[in-house]
């Protein structure tokens, strides 16, 4: 078997890989990792509401996925499409939000609907990220290349061998072979973005799978684990790794480069969450103070499902009609829990503290 970056890679070896996958640095690095994960679980159980991370934290990985493929917008255009519903925005934006609905997607079809991580799923996930009715490739064409368009992988082609490949992917991930499970989402990470079953879209739903897995694992409740940022921050380790599976069958780097991101990843995250729930409270005691005849949970949890608030949201979550509902809205920008920006004829009002904890 013979690697060429010409040409498609039907040679694909099938898993298990063919080596020792969990060696004395890596069984450090996981033990290291899943301590971590577990921490941030646990974080995850402080927060009273746990819609208000779910729907915070996803958007702004929807974003940072979404920007590893040079789809890049926003956090001000992304907050305002999100609060308007995608109404009057840019296409970059709009498919950020597709990013978005498809992990929701993914996250009610494995927690609530018992599914597993099969093709039909990945497919199911691509059509909601890029808006399509397509599915597993059937044509030949795609290859991978860098920015002076030198090709340095083609993936398998055909049809069928695209799906038996994702077969034994599948037959993969539920095998009882005793692997750490954060070693076998390294495995299947990689085997995914090699196969790269779709036209586009690739990495994006490989990222999906990534915290579905963790998910489904019992290593989450809640999909609050994102690894785009570090990919970000290390984005040529990250493609490097992959080569090296590629090229020279170097597991261990890219398994330990996994688990450096889950352990670090899971620990930015979780004190994100708690200055989160520290900003919650010291706005829920101040409202108590200054404001005790508008103050209601529900209107304090809403200010935190999203940076972005308008009138609409608190008449279509029962807290207050029309008149005051902008009451309410303008006595909580007036003891500065909130800001208040008018674009056109929108008033937005903005809880910064909080916008700016979900993008440091």
């Amino acid at each position: 078997m013979t690697f060429d970056p010409q040409n498609p890679y039907n040679d694909l070896p099938t898993l298990p890989p063919a080596v020792d996958l969990e060696s004395k640095s890596v069984l450090k690095q996981a033990i290291a990792a899943n301590k971590a994960l577990a921490e941030l679980k646990g974080a995850g159980e402080l927060v009273p509401n746990q819609a208000v991370l779910i729907q915070s934290i996803g958007l702004q990985e929807a974003k940072l996925s979404s920007e590893i493929e040079n789809i890049v917008t926003t956090n001000d255009e992304l907050y305002r499409a999100c609060a308007n519903k995608g109404a009057k925005t840019d296409p970059h934006t709009i498919e950020v939000l597709s990013y978005n609905d498809a992990l929701w997607y993914g996250f009610d079809a494995i927690k609530n609907q018992n599914r597993t991580l099969t093709t039909n799923l990945y497919e199911e996930l691509f059509q909601q990220i890029k808006q399509s009715k397509a599915g597993v490739r059937k044509t030949p064409g795609t290859k991978l290349a860098t920015s002076s368009g030198k090709v340095i992988y083609t993936p398998p082609e055909g049809e069928t061998v695209l799906r038996n490949k994702l077969a034994n992917l599948e037959r993969f991930i539920y095998a009882e072979d005793g692997l750490d499970p954060l070693v076998k989402l390294a495995v299947v990470h990689y085997q995914f973005e090699a196969i790269h079953p779709f036209t586009d879209g690739n990495g994006r739903t490989g990222r999906i799978l990534n915290i579905l897995f963790l998910v489904e694992q019992g290593l989450l409740d809640i999909p609050i684990l994102y690894l785009s940022r570090y990919i970000i921050e290390n984005k040529e380790a990250y493609y490097t790794g992959l080569r090296d599976i590629t090229e020279q069958g170097d597991w261990e780097s890219w398994i330990l480069y996994m688990l450096e991101a889950v352990e670090q990843t899971a620990r930015e995250t979780r004190e994100k969450i708690l200055a989160i729930r520290d900003l919650m409270n010291n706005d829920i005691e101040k409202v108590k103070k200054e404001l005790p005849k508008i103050y209601s949970k529900d209107l304090l949890e809403l200010l935190y499902h999203q940076p972005y608030c308008k009138i609409r949201f608190l008449e279509e979550a029962g807290i207050a009609q029309r008149q005051t509902a902008s009451h309410y809205l303008k006595e909580l920008a007036r003891i500065g829990v909130l800001n208040a920006f008018k674009l056109g004829r929108e008033v937005y009002y903005i809880n910064e503290k909080f916008l700016d904890l979900l993008v440091k």
